[in-house]
């Protein structure tokens, strides 16, 4: 079987597809990652064959502009402005015209996804796949398939899924180009998603469209090793892991470490914080018992914790979850604060709005993760669950049975 996986400019969408494309070529099928030429030294990273053919939306354009919209309508709801589309300076949005660069922005989004669905299309012709694989916001793939008239599969990469009834969860981008109805294949709406892998485990699975498709999350955040070993220590110890893309796309209010770092500075407690370079010297100085390290992949970090703090992101929730440690989320956006409140809703893990958090609060939700067993025990039945999931090997041989069969 020949697997044709489509992704988008986002590592954190796509990431939790990496390693089915492992079970898939371990199986004996030949998988190829179309991609936008900014992602190519990630799949080729992850061990998988890029094809570095799609166009390069940028995601922090495209939330910047969604949240100059939000501000327009009264729902952003920060004490500081939103940013530039394009400079990323703070805008006012009183004085911006965004009817204007809206004309500009649409331009801009449909040279980029245009470019990126006419490459997966002929690429597809050229490489004759027997299914298709992509990440939600990914539908080049999902036109590839449609015209070939084989299966496509959408694949999430956390507890939000391709039913939700709040219109900021929309599965899908925008086909300004109007691609699908010219290639005669309707329009480019959810109902065109079929076939769902759901990689969230009972209690925790969000609604979709279509036929969900179970496996097991396996984390990957990326190539690298544990770094210096960390020895055991009385205190408990809290991983704290944060998005420097949360500043690029909300601004700089969102970018919350140091005050979780002061939050965490009065209890008794060990502090790992894997940083970016770029955000090492926003740090400042740091109490004794906070250790930073390099970018180093999160499941790594995770066992040995007795908690982790990070900003409502899927890979962050999801790779807590199969480790089984209580999660604190501070949450910006639609999406980050959704996963947060069902990370909560399971008991394994407790959230704040990011904008709203101050050092008592923060305290005071770790302390109760700490010490409030209930919180240790559904994060340990939750990654209990997960572990219980089909495999990536299971799922392979369950996609390469949809392949064989025709299209309805």
């Amino acid at each position: 079987m020949r697997v044709l996986c489509t992704v988008s400019g986002w590592p954190a969408h796509w990431f939790p597809m990496v390693p089915l494309g492992w079970a898939l070529q371990a199986a004996g099928h030949e998988v190829r990652v179309a991609c936008p030429p900014g992602q190519a030294a990630a799949v080729a990273a992850a061990g998988l064959v890029p094809a570095p053919v799609l166009g390069e939306l940028d995601m922090t354009f495209m939330l910047r502009y969604a949240n100059l919209w939000a501000a327009r309508s009264g729902a952003w709801p920060y004490p500081w402005p939103p940013l530039h589309p394009l400079t990323g300076d703070p805008v006012d949005p009183a004085t911006f015209d965004l009817d204007a660069f809206a004309e500009t922005a649409k331009r801009r989004i449909a040279t980029e996804t245009g470019t990126g669905f006419a490459a997966a299309l002929d690429h597809a012709r050229r490489f004759r796949p027997d299914l298709v694989l992509h990440d939600r916001l990914s539908a080049d793939g999902l036109l590839a398939a449609k015209v070939l008239d084989i299966p496509a599969v959408a694949h999430l990469w956390g507890p939000v899924g391709t039913a939700e009834p709040d219109p900021e969860l929309y599965p899908l981008p925008v086909d300004y180009t109007r691609a699908f109805p010219r290639h005669g294949v309707g329009e480019l709406t959810a109902d065109a998603l079929r076939y769902v892998v759901d990689p969230c485990p009972p209690g925790l699975q969000p609604p979709i469209r279509g036929d969900r498709l179970d496996v097991r999350y396996q984390p990957y955040n990326g190539p690298g090793g544990p770094g210096d070993p960390m020895p055991p220590g009385d205190r408990p110890r809290v991983c704290v892991v944060w998005s420097n893309s949360m500043s690029r796309m909300y601004g700089d209010g969102a970018y919350l470490v140091p005050l979780v770092v002061r939050a965490l500075a009065g209890m008794d407690v060990d502090v790992v914080l894997p940083a970016h370079p770029e955000d090492r010297d926003r740090l400042g100085e740091l109490p004794g018992r906070v250790r930073v390290l390099a970018a180093t992949p999160l499941h790594l970090l995770l066992p040995g914790c007795a908690a982790v703090i990070h900003h409502g992101g899927a890979g962050c929730a999801m790779t807590a979850l199969a480790a089984g440690v209580p999660q604190l989320a501070l949450t910006f956006g639609a999406e980050q604060r959704t996963i947060g409140a069902r990370i909560s809703a399971t008991g394994a893990g407790l959230d704040l709005a990011g904008h709203l958090a101050d050092e008592d609060g923060i305290r005071a939700a770790v302390g109760a993760l700490l010490d409030d067993p209930r919180y240790a025990g559904a994060a340990g039945e939750l990654a209990g669950r997960n572990a219980e999931r089909p495999s990536a090997a299971q799922l392979a041989t369950t996609l390469a049975e949809l392949a064989a069969v025709p299209v309805a």
